[in-house]
């Protein structure tokens, strides 16, 4: 165990990944983040609990990836002075983060660069904490608007430009502030938030065996991921097995997740540069794909198909059959597509080296996901680890150097193809047996994780049960790694390519709010 030298206590958690966790002093959650680097390894999320009652105060967690799979640490934090040290300096991804947990539940990282609110954007008083445990969530309170404290750039020749958080398109809202000179972009500055939705709060007067559905529901084109990491967490806590038929029936919904987005992120990659038929292609592909989603699974997105203990569906041999079909015409168009879009000057040239992340940067910062391995960071829940029923398919992952636009689009198409196989193979070999399972009797008290490879990366779901209640669950996107990086990206392109920049990483905003 990387980490062996902070002398923790690991408990296992029981779940088809390898993931544990361990409880800790400030002096050893201060030596982790150094440990977790010199392994290799990186951050996925940070959140706080209200322990009152339990532990006597508050509790920060940290999870983090490892090559043995996922380490989930826990520092006790006094009720009196709730604070923790700082990991940002050694994880910048976790600023935001941070500045998140002093706005849902007041604990403040000590010595953290920028203690900046994130989310709160007047909508509760500065010493209101939505997820302590004396506050329901009910509460109401007149606005009171803050000018945000943007970083201001300055010199001859240099303005700004400010887009949102209203959008012209029927886009989620976000606000960006470009530093230019000319149309060559200096800084660009994210102000997001505008999508908390208060789910998190919403989990607590949820009934354990329901939270599936609110899962599910965190960002809708990400629902199946959602939905599946949640049971994960649900169903480690019961301690239960679900069928190996179940398994598969999840992989197949997890793929054509992963291939709807993709066929839709291309479309508006071509529309971004001016190559209409790229989008009205795209669109007509995905339509078909999402039409057929309807018919066999009951939901275009798959939303509330994964349950605890399997799926809500199964799958035939005529409806198998259709899906193979589709596959096979899918992996034809898209084919003659990705040669009309590599072979078009025009959108090579607005492709190519623009927005580019190296990936020595996208190491530093923690690029993950689709993004992440467009920058060669061969990472993968899918194939790091041998869990069914990916190690059965021989499931292959997808990675690029370039770190461009270019490269994000080559990942997409690659990645279709490879999700194309995987869904014909688990078409061809779908084991027999039941499609769900019933859960054992979840345990009155208890914690649990689950932990999956959705079409941006990875979402991370933690699961804390208390007196049968759900006491806390916390919901992680990708997007909270990668949003940072598109400020990078953005950096010494023209403003007109922005769009394009933005689209090939395609970064959730309801996702990230929560």
């Amino acid at each position: 165990m990387p980490l062996s030298s902070l002398d923790c206590r690991f408990q296992m958690l029981a779940a088809p990944l390898p993931m544990q966790r361990a409880v800790m002093t400030r002096e050893q959650w201060q030596a982790a983040p150094a440990a977790v680097v010199e392994a290799g390894g990186r951050l996925v999320s940070l959140w706080g609990s209200d322990r009152r009652g339990l532990e006597g105060g508050f509790a920060v967690h940290a999870a983090y990836a490892l090559a043995e799979g996922l380490v989930w640490l826990s520092l006790p934090i006094p009720a009196v002075q709730p604070s923790y040290p700082d990991i940002a300096r050694v994880f910048p991804g976790a600023g935001r983060m941070q500045r998140a947990c002093r706005d849902l539940i007041g604990l403040v990282a000590e010595e953290a660069t920028d203690q900046r609110p994130w989310l709160r954007h007047g909508s509760w008083p500065e010493n209101y904490f939505p997820l302590r445990r004396e506050n329901t969530g009910l509460a109401s309170f007149a606005a009171t608007p803050e000018n945000y404290p943007f970083v201001m750039v300055e010199g001859d020749g240099v303005h700004e430009i400010a887009v949102g958080p209203v959008h012209a398109g029927i886009i989620e809202p976000g606000h960006f502030r470009f530093s230019v000179v000319g149309e060559r972009t200096l800084r660009l500055e994210q102000h997001l938030g505008y999508k908390h939705k208060g789910i998190e709060k919403l989990f607590e007067r949820t009934p354990p065996l329901e939270g599936y559905r609110l899962a599910g529901r965190v960002s809708g084109d990400t629902t199946v991921a959602y939905g599946w990491a949640y049971c994960m967490a649900l169903e480690s806590l019961a301690g239960c097995e679900i069928s190996w038929r179940a398994r598969w029936l999840r992989a197949l919904l997890l793929e054509r997740e992963r291939v709807a987005n993709h066929l839709g992120d291309l479309g508006a990659l071509g529309n971004d540069a001016a190559l209409g038929f790229g989008l009205a292609q795209f669109s007509r592909l995905k339509e078909d794909w999402l039409r057929l989603n309807r018919e066999l699974f009951g939901h275009r997105f798959m939303m509330d198909r994964i349950v605890p203990g399997g799926v809500a569906l199964d799958l035939d041999a005529a409806g198998g059959e259709r899906v193979r079909r589709q596959c096979d015409m899918i992996e034809a168009e898209v084919r003659m597509l990705q040669g009309i879009y590599e072979e078009h000057s025009g959108l090579q040239d607005r492709f190519l080296t623009t927005g580019r992340v190296s990936p020595r940067l996208a190491g530093q910062l923690g690029l993950c996901g689709m993004a992440g391995r467009a920058s060669a960071q061969a990472s993968d829940l899918r194939m790091d680890f041998a869990w069914e029923p990916y190690a059965a398919l021989q499931a292959t992952m997808v990675t690029h150097r370039n770190g461009d636009a270019a490269a994000r689009v080559t990942v997409r198409f690659e990645e279709i193809f490879e999700s194309l196989r995987l869904i014909r193979e688990t078409i061809a070999r779908l084991p027999q047996g039941a499609t769900r399972t019933e859960l054992n009797p979840l345990p009155a008290d208890g914690i649990g994780a689950g932990w999956v490879e959705g079409w941006r990366g990875d979402v991370l779901v933690t699961l804390e049960l208390e007196a049968g209640s759900i006491r806390r669950c916390h919901c992680h996107d990708p997007s909270w790694q990668n949003w940072p990086l598109l400020e990078h990206a953005v950096m010494d392109n023209i403003v007109p390519d922005f769009p394009i920049i933005n689209k090939s990483f395609n970064l959730s905003y309801s996702g990230q709010d929560l």
